[in-house]
């Protein structure tokens, strides 16, 4: 078992991952009012924006594997509370909290533990990882979670999701998700962990509906309850659509929740009450790393992408999560409510983990709607190495290649995909734009239409396929208006795959003068880095992107000359004019920082006031170390059996740690 020692391992360079703004923060606060400068809006008067990300709570080997999407969720949020002056006064306050999952709780209450509890994604992706370390750094897991239902534990581990990963809103709660378990319901403004989210009920409330949730009964039950980090929500049905990646045939398990209350006018009409839970997707061909998916009004579109998450592969000498650049990456369409329906498109291998909209090709026929075809926009990336470099690991060189290698890019692509006749073909699949782009977001009321504009990240003039040993940091925010570039590709017909409308670097942006320009680029000042952004509507605006982006952004002038963060290092939230991407119209100043983190959300003023009620909340002992007297007098007031119990299972703790 001394493989499992990991004391004595040395940190031999900075992690890009653990170091500077990306590091862990582990002071939480309650809701802080901020200063500010310039003018909030009155649309974001009593409604809050939060951001999720992974802050792993065990952090003390830092020469240990570790990954970009590992760690324990922390959700940081600021909310504009409303003043009661008469004048729509609005005071900003600063909140941040771990999301209290088991895993989190289990490692707070184990103080043994220097590692997190899961084994890092770095360690499943790494080729250089041995078979008998994978094992066992999974029978670590498996043994830590078992001793976590035995007695003498203040936390069993029931599911192994950290909800690290995004934050959405759907009938009356605030949703934290990641892929490997169920939602976890949060408070707003205050962000409580109140709960895990079965799609049918929550912990915590007394008012939820009966019967089996997500997973249902039986032995791979906790399996199809891991749900997509990006469920979609229907902005005119209310319907929460999302699906379930699992280890076994047939590997993708699909939901629809409809929602049972109304609650905003942002839902006029809740049209559908089915409900599916779990059913199977036929045709997955095996074990995938599937991070999101496409959902319009009348289709789903999953992606079987070559890039396998599978125990299996151990078997085959390959790392658990592994790319296939000769491989295919097909589309699996099918009616939202008919999944056994589902139509495949195949094309060249490549790697999406976001897609920005899924939208109808609808005509008349007989005086109905029929649907001709499904439209796409999506992160099309040429490579896995993103995968890789967030783990501080260099990408592994392809065996086999294809005969014409793509450049390493991350480029929003457009895929159209006919549904007309019996063939299932790819009408159009080429780059909107040049210019790296990641973290897609629109405006929520337009989603699963033809929207004008997409807001995304950019990186400048470099790649999200970092180089090894440097991190991801976003220095540009980019809004595209898809619509004219969509027209100019179908004039100009780029070469399928491989081609790009509009050929333009960052840099050639922001020269630009032309005011009808389909590419705006807010460049952050040098030193700078923003997260991704939430984009907020004004009231009865005059145009789509009539309104602003929220998003966090740190100043790196507050790094040391290691490269670590000041102990007093400051983030602030910047409201920034959609239209011309070039004004910031206010600045908050938060009392502490927020590490560069994953996705984040706006809620309005109606969603915070919407909210169901819940009974309870999940938290900690009121003092970790009062729990480590109380166990100690436990054990010394036990009879034998007990206290050799517990002396044993501290020695276990230990080794284990």
């Amino acid at each position: 078992m001394a493989t499992l020692d990991v004391k004595a391992r040395k940190k031999t360079h900075l992690h890009p991952y653990l170091a500077g703004n990306f590091a862990p923060i582990h002071r939480v606060q309650p809701l802080t009012p901020c200063s500010y400068t310039g003018h909030i809006p009155s649309e974001l008067i009593g409604g809050e924006y939060v951001r999720n990300g992974g802050n792993p709570v065990t952090n003390e080997d830092l020469g240990r594997d570790a990954h970009w999407f590992d760690g324990d969720g922390m959700l940081s949020g600021v909310a504009f509370r409303r003043v009661d002056d008469g004048l729509g006064g609005v005071r900003p306050e600063f909140v941040n909290q771990y999301i209290l999952t088991d895993v989190y709780l289990s490692s707070r209450l184990t103080p043994s533990l220097q590692t997190p509890i899961l084994p890092s994604i770095a360690t499943l992706v790494n080729p250089l990882s041995s078979l008998i370390t994978i094992l066992l750094r999974i029978f670590r897991t498996i043994l830590l979670v078992l001793l976590s239902h035995l007695p003498g534990s203040m936390q069993a581990i029931k599911k192994i999701s950290v909800a690290n990963t995004a934050i959405i809103y759907h009938d009356g709660r605030a949703l934290a998700t990641c892929e490997s378990g169920p939602p976890m319901r949060v408070s707003l403004p205050a962000l409580e962990s109140v709960g895990w989210f079965n799609g049918k009920t929550v912990e915590g409330e007394n008012n939820g509906e009966a019967g089996a949730g997500f997973g249902g009964k039986g032995l791979l039950g906790f399996l199809k309850e891991w749900t997509t980090a990006h469920p979609r929500i229907d902005p005119v049905t209310a319907e929460l659509i999302l699906f379930h990646s699992t280890f076994a045939p047939p590997y993708i398990h699909y939901s629809i929740i409809p929602a049972t209350q109304q609650q905003s006018a942002a839902y006029p009409s809740l049209q559908s009450q089915t409900r599916l839970i779990s059913q199977p997707v036929a045709g997955v061909s095996s074990a995938k790393m599937m991070h999101d998916f496409g959902v319009s009004p009348s289709h789903t579109v999953i992606l079987d992408l070559p890039l396998s998450l599978d125990p299996l592969n151990l078997a085959k000498n390959r790392p658990v999560v592994s790319y296939n650049p000769s491989g295919r990456s097909r589309f699996g369409i099918f009616p939202r409510y008919h999944p056994e329906n589902v139509r495949w498109f195949q094309t060249d291998a490549c790697c999406i983990f976001h897609t920005a909209n899924t939208w109808d090709d609808v005509i008349t026929m007989d005086g109905e709607q029929v649907t001709t075809g499904i439209n796409m926009l999506a992160c099309r990336l040429t490579s896995a190495s993103l995968v890789f470099s967030a783990g501080d690991l260099a990408a592994p060189i392809p065996t086999h290649s294809p005969a014409e290698k793509e450049e390493e890019q991350c480029r929003l692509y457009y895929y159209q995909f006919s549904l007309e006749g019996s063939h299932n073909t790819i009408r159009h699949q080429w780059a909107l734009s040049a210019i790296p782009f990641e973290f897609p977001s629109l405006r929520d009321d337009v989603s699963m239409s033809s929207a004008k504009f997409i807001y995304g990240c950019s990186v400048g003039d470099s790649s999200f396929g970092a180089a090894l040993g440097r991190a991801v940091k976003i220095d540009s925010l980019v809004k595209l208006d898809v619509q004219t570039l969509i027209a100019r590709g179908k004039r100009k017909s780029p070469t399928p795959v491989s081609g790009c409308v509009d050929m333009r670097s960052v840099s050639e942006v922001l020269a630009s003068e032309d005011p009808q320009d389909p590419i705006k680029v807010f460049k952050m000042p040098p030193g700078w880095y923003a997260q991704e952004s939430s984009f907020v509507a004004r009231k009865n605006g005059d145009s789509e992107d009539d309104g602003w982006l929220v998003t966090y952004v740190f100043d790196e002038s507050q790094l040391d000359e290691n490269g670590e963060c000041w102990s007093d290092a400051k983030s602030e939230l910047w409201v920034i004019d959609a239209r011309n991407m070039k004004d910031v119209i206010a600045r908050v100043y938060l009392p502490q920082r927020v590490p560069y983190g994953l996705h984040g959300n706006w809620f309005s003023e109606v969603d915070v006031l919407g909210q169901r009620p819940f009974e309870t909340v999940r938290h900690l002992p009121s003092s970790i170390s009062h729990h480590k007297s109380t166990t100690t007098k436990s054990i010394n007031n036990s009879g034998a059996l007990w206290t050799i119990w517990m002396k044993t299972r501290g020695y276990i703790e230990g080794l284990l740690g």
